[in-house]
This record gives structure tokens, C-alpha cells and sequence, in this order.
């Protein structure tokens, strides 16, 4: 498959007159503003590769991809592509809604270049791969969205396409689809069919791609192995921005005594990091304010996931680093050897107990976010890392057998 110098502009319609008589009455034309939504984008994707494409929303992913389909002709350069070609690039394309999901089959077979014949004899394994038998004969207004996408992403693949365009919508599908599409996706690369992948998860693009290109701005930026383009795309988008924010939906309650005033993230160097990498040494330091003396004090925080996955909590107790007496202004370190969150963006719970663990003075519950860049761990799924490093294998010795 061949990009080369593909352009692709759009009108932008600020202010729009719908009829003559609107022109008239307004005594002017309509505000229109060009934009372009793809730059002179050239690149070769090898056949038999898994091809990914990555970039914020708005970079030109999908344009792109409808140029390469056809739906939509460039307005400068071409697009040459080798072989059939099937895609899935929005929810429920090619579908009509009065229709049956069977009927549907056949319409969007046929859209695809089966005969009818073909689908036939394909009908069992697309009905299987989908997991509708239920609704097969159901009209798909009735579908969920999940439905539509599982529907719509087994046609596509039991065509036998030579290339294979996706367009992000598997995001929808639940866990154990998307299992079920990244094996698919295996035997079509097995297979030596080419695939061109949009998505924004990043760690299928590194595990399922060869190759990949990230767009900005319409332009294309950078085309390397999946590895190299993930990372650069990553680092792009760090921020100068404060490490921890602070989220004002957290909740918050203590009797008061003491109060956790903010939370900040130091390098191996005590300066302020704006996004860390995992791998690299930490510090969490915590900002505290109490207004009165408080004996034995515990300082703690926690980690969740955006999801809520509690990941884990230390306390300064663990460490039998607990002052006999604290009072006034000041601040508490947890030094990291080394950072063993997995790339993502956590939420921070810090808070100040008695000595029993039981008493909250205050408890500031997920009120600080941060986000970990990709590091030295080249670990891809999961969210935190065990450390330590590999050796072997070693083929194990027969045991001598006596006699």
C-alpha cells in the first residue's frame, strides 16, 4: 500500500445561509473557513505488516483512513492499494437499521464483494465469530453498541480481505471480544494480510504492530518500529504542567487536628518532575499543616487506578517512622528506589491517622492525579512492575539413571 502526497481539505462554515432569500436579507456570503485536515502525508505500508496510526483527536487518523478506502478523494496525491480490501472504520457502517442482523450480513457481504454463495457457505463463522445467534434475526436498531461492533467486525474479517482497515471502534467491544480480535488479528498476520490499526491503545500498537506512524496536525511526523513511535508519541505529549493536581471532586474527611496542604513528586536530583517515568527513583513528598501538637501521628497515602483498582497503600508506621510528637508546619517523603507504576494516570490518596490506624485526622481520598511516562520497564500490560531480571533458559540435565 502507497500514500503519496495526500491532501485533504474541508470547509468550515462559521456563519451559513441556508436559502437565496437568507443571501439577500443578509446582504453577504457565507463565512467559510478552509481546513486541512491532512498535509502532503506519503508513506508505504509493506504487505503483510501490522500497520499502526496514532495521534491526538484531530490529527488526520481517520481521513486518512477513509482516503485510503475510497469513502472519501484527496484533494492532492493518491492512494494505491494492493488486493481486496475490507474495513471497519464507524459503528454499524454499511448497516440499515429495519433490517435483520442476517439480512445485514448479506447486505454488507455484498457491499464487500461476496456473492452471495460466499456468504453462505461464511454465514456459520461470521454468526460464531459475532456470538449472536440470540438476535441473528433481530432488527439491529435493537442492538447495543458492543453488538454492532462485534456484527460489523466479523464481516469484515470473514471476507478474506488482503488488507484489513480498523478504525478504533473495537474499544467498544467488551474484554473478551477484543481477546478474541487480537488472536484474530494474529492468524490474518499469520496469514500474511495487511493490517492498518487506529487506535489510542497504545500498548496494542506496540504489541500488535510491526510498524507505525503518528500524525499531528494533518502532517505526518514520524514513521518507526511500533516501539520507537509509542515513546516519541508519549513524550510528545508531556506537559509543562504541575506533577500532582489537584481534583476537587475528592472526598475528604477527618476530625481536623491536622491537615495534608498539597502533594508534589521530587527527581533522584530533589527537583520537581513534571511527568515521571517508570524505572526512574521518586519521591512523594506531602505538604502537612496541624494546628495543634498530635502524639504519634501516621502519615500514609495511597494508589488507585481510574478505574478505582486500589494498588496499593504504605504508611509510615510499616517503617517505624513515627515522631513521639509532631506539631506545626512541615513535610513527609516516601523515596522510591525505583517508580514500578506501569505507564498511565493514577490517583493519590494521602492522610494523616493516630497510631491505631483508626482515627483520620485527615483523609483526602483520591485527591491528587498524576500521570507515569514510559521509562526504563518495558513491560506493556498490567499496571505495575515486579522488577527484578530475567536469566536462562536453561535446559534442564536428565538425571543419571543407576544401574
Amino acid at each position: 500500500m502507497v500514500v503519496d502526497g495526500v491532501s485533504k481539505r474541508f470547509r468550515l462554515y462559521h456563519e451559513r445561509n441556508q436559502s437565496l432569500k437568507a443571501t439577500v436579507m443578509r446582504k453577504r456570503r457565507s463565512v467559510v473557513e478552509e481546513f486541512w485536515a491532512l498535509r502532503d502525508v506519503s508513506l508505504e505500508i509493506p504487505a503483510g505488516i501490522t500497520f499502526g496510526l496514532v495521534g491526538e483527536n484531530g490529527s488526520g487518523k481517520s481521513t486518512l483512513m477513509k482516503c485510503i478506502t475510497k469513502i472519501l478523494r484527496p484533494d492532492a496525491g493518491s492512494v494505491t492499494v494492493n488486493g481486496k480490501a475490507s474495513a471497519l472504520l464507524e459503528l454499524g457502517a454499511g448497516f440499515h437499521p429495519e433490517l435483520s442482523g442476517r439480512e445485514n450480513i448479506f447486505l454488507n457481504g455484498s457491499i464487500l464483494g461476496l456473492s452471495r454463495k460466499e456468504l453462505d457457505r461464511r454465514l456459520d463463522d461470521i454468526v460464531d465469530f459475532a456470538g449472536l445467534h440470540q438476535f441473528i434475526d433481530q432488527p439491529v436498531k435493537n442492538y447495543s453498541s458492543g453488538m454492532y461492533v462485534r456484527l460489523g467486525f466479523s464481516v469484515a474479517i470473514n471476507v478474506d480481505p488482503d488488507v484489513l482497515l480498523v478504525d478504533e471502534v473495537l474499544a467498544v467491544g467488551d474484554e473478551i471480544f477484543q481477546r478474541r480480535c487480537q488472536e484474530k488479528f494474529i492468524d490474518l498476520k499469520d496469514a500474511g494480510k495487511t493490517i492498518v490499526l487506529v487506535t489510542h491503545d497504545l500498548a496494542a500498537v506496540t504489541n500488535l504492530c510491526d510498524e507505525a506512524a503518528c500524525l499531528e496536525n494533518g502532517r505526518l511526523k514520524v514513521v518507526d518500529s511500533a516501539r520507537r513511535v509509542v515513546d516519541q508519541y508519549m513524550n510528545s505529549m508531556q506537559d509543562e504542567g504541575p506533577a500532582v493536581e489537584h481534583e476537587s471532586n475528592g472526598d475528604r474527611w477527618g476530625s481536623g487536628e491536622g491537615r495534608i496542604e498539597h502533594a508534589e513528586l521530587l527527581g533522584a536530583d530533589g527537583a520537581p518532575v513534571t511527568r515521571p517515568r517508570s524505572g526512574q527513583a521518586l519521591t512523594f513528598r506531602f505538604h502537612y499543616q496541624l494546628d495543634q501538637p498530635i502524639d504519634r501521628p501516621v502519615f500514609g497515602m495511597a494508589v488507585h487506578t481510574l478505574d478505582g483498582t486500589y494498588l496499593t497503600g504504605p504508611n509510615t508506621r510499616y517503617t517505624d517512622c513515627v515522631p513521639d510528637r509532631l506539631e506545626g508546619r512541615g513535610h513527609v517523603d516516601l523515596h522510591l528506589d525505583r517508580l514500578l507504576l506501569l505507564p498511565g494516570t493514577y490517583d493519590l490518596t494521602a492522610v494523616i491517622y493516630d497510631y491505631s490506624c483508626v482515627h483520620p485526622y485527615d483523609h483526602r481520598h483520591r485527591a491528587f492525579r498524576f500521570n507515569v511516562d514510559p521509562g526504563e520497564l518495558r513491560e506493556t500490560h498490567g499496571m505495575v512492575s515486579l522488577g527484578g531480571h530475567w536469566s536462562g533458559p536453561l535446559p534442564t540435565r536428565p538425571r543419571h539413571q543407576s544401574g
